[in-house]
């Protein structure tokens, strides 16, 4: 049909002009990959990520089935932004008195809404031009879109792949031969049923470093990811304690963690994104662990404005200061973890305790 082919060029001309450097279009299936995830929230491996297990009212995962979630949908369109920034890696950094922020949080204005702002200028553009299409013809149709950056009821990798965006790597990330793995996904859903592009080819051959280069053992498995083990999920979504086994191997990571990234031969020459939004915030890259450990309500609330970083919560990133001094082999922390093992904050007093000791014990 040739007003589909029109309007599929245009969005993807739309997704270029918004500052993507990539874009695909996916039909709506219950594609394989979706079977895996209700054995994979069945097996606990979502740890405490309730909003996985969202169901519809026949009390199915809104996640597995697009087509159960949002019957009127035909099209997943799905765009990547680059927010890679020409800094240096997690694998490469070894000062003892910082720690590392996940690179995707360094940025000046939450990807969220830098993504989201980008996806509705590309909605915009295909709203009105199939509106055009259609008034230029005798046939009458009503579209429907909706817009989402992680919160849709989806899996966005598996349609990222399907729509020619990147192939899901070991490490479970999407992964671009072009780009690498240093990408935001934004998605359309469209109850247009526009022209699906080729699906990508898997090119992580016999390569298994994401997997050996996990301090944690989160990657159970070539695309097999377990949450509860994974540092990000340590250090952002865990509340409360952190299992002890599990805190020597998060290092000095504060926010995130980008080792399975940082190893992949694809992000060798991964380009550095131009978008000014993504851009590091000042002091964000290996801040002092003193700093986070002491910060004061108001210092955070301020500091952290519009950033990822407010999804830890201040408590959290003062645990995880706190943890990463018990790692850093330094004890100049001592006086520091001493004062802090008495804190109002009984999450912070308890990894100060711990923290201490294990510095101690290494001495």
């Amino acid at each position: 049909m040739a007003q589909i082919s029109q309007i599929t060029a245009l969005v993807k001309a739309a997704a270029r002009e918004a500052g993507f450097e990539l874009a695909g279009i996916a039909p709506v299936r219950d594609f394989p990959e979706l079977g895996h995830f209700p054995d994979w929230i069945a097996s606990g491996h979502a740890g405490d990520m309730k909003y996985m297990e969202a169901r519809d009212q026949n009390g199915s995962l809104k996640r597995a089935s697009l087509k159960a979630a949002v019957p009127w949908a035909r099209s997943v369109i799905v765009c990547a932004i680059n927010y890679n920034t020409d800094q240096a890696y997690s694998t490469t950094f070894h000062d003892p008195d910082r720690g590392w922020i996940s690179r995707y949080a360094w940025s000046r204005e939450d990807y969220h809404e830098a993504v989201l702002r980008r996806l509705r200028m590309v909605e915009g553009r295909m709203r009105k031009g199939a509106s055009t299409e259609y008034r230029a013809s005798s046939t009458e149709q009503e579209i429907q879109t909706r817009c989402y950056v992680d919160t849709g009821p989806l899996v966005e990798r598996v349609y990222a792949k399907y729509a020619g965006v990147g192939w899901i790597g070991k490490n479970t990330c999407i992964l671009n031969q072009q780009q690498g793995s240093w990408l935001f996904l934004g998605v359309i859903l469209s109850s247009l049923e526009l022209e699906a592009d080729v699906p990508a080819p898997d090119r992580c051959g016999s390569c298994t470093r994401c997997i050996d280069a996990c301090p944690t053992d989160a990657l159970i498995a070539p695309y097999q990811l377990d949450s509860r083990k994974c540092i990000s999920y340590l250090t952002i979504e865990k509340r409360g304690t952190i299992p002890e086994q599990l805190r020597e191997g998060m290092g000095r990571h504060l926010f995130g963690c980008d080792i399975c990234q940082d190893v992949c031969p694809w992000n060798r020459k991964a380009p550095a994104t131009s978008a000014p939004e993504f851009q590091p915030r000042e002091g964000l890259v290996n801040p002092a662990l003193d700093w986070l450990a002491e910060m004061t309500a108001d210092e955070f609330r301020e500091r952290f404005r519009g950033s990822p970083l407010r999804r830890a919560k201040r408590s959290g990133l003062r645990r995880n200061a706190v943890t990463a001094m018990g790692n850093s082999g330094n004890r100049d922390f001592l006086p520091l973890l001493e004062k802090l093992a008495a804190d109002d904050d009984p999450l912070v007093a308890e990894s100060a305790r711990w923290a201490e000791k294990k510095l101690r014990t290494e001495s």
